[in-house]
C-alpha cells in the first residue's frame, strides 16, 4: 500500500522514537526543511549517505493538451532535484 507522510506524520514517527515531545520533533522538522530551503537558496546541498539536492534551470518551451492539441508557452522556471545515495538505494533495492 502507497502511503504518502506529511510533517505531521514524521514528527509523531520522530517523537516515539527518540521520546521527544511532539511539538519538539515538529520544530525539529521544521527547522531541517528551512535549513534545507536556505542553502538551496545559495548553492546544491550534498547530505552524505543521503543523497544531493539540485537547482536545475528549466528553459521556456512549447507544451501541448494532448486532448486539444493546442499549444501553449510553458515558462522558464526553477526546479529542486534529488538523487539519492547509493547507499540509501543499496538498502532499499527490492529483489524480484
Amino acid at each position: 500500500m502507497i502511503r504518502n507522510y506529511n510533517k505531521k506524520d514524521i514528527s509523531l514517527i520522530l517523537s516515539e522514537k527518540t521520546g521527544y515531545s511532539i511539538n519538539y520533533s515538529k520544530k525539529l522538522i521544521n527547522d531541517l526543511v528551512e535549513l534545507i530551503i536556505s542553502i538551496l537558496k545559495e548553492d546544491n546541498l550534498i547530505i552524505k549517505n543521503l543523497g544531493s539536492f539540485k537547482i536545475i534551470l528549466k528553459k521556456k518551451r512549447v507544451g501541448r493538451n494532448p486532448k486539444t492539441k493546442e499549444e501553449y508557452e510553458i515558462s522558464s522556471r526553477k526546479v529542486i532535484s534529488f538523487k539519492v545515495s547509493n547507499n540509501i538505494s543499496k538498502k532499499i533495492k527490492v529483489v524480484t
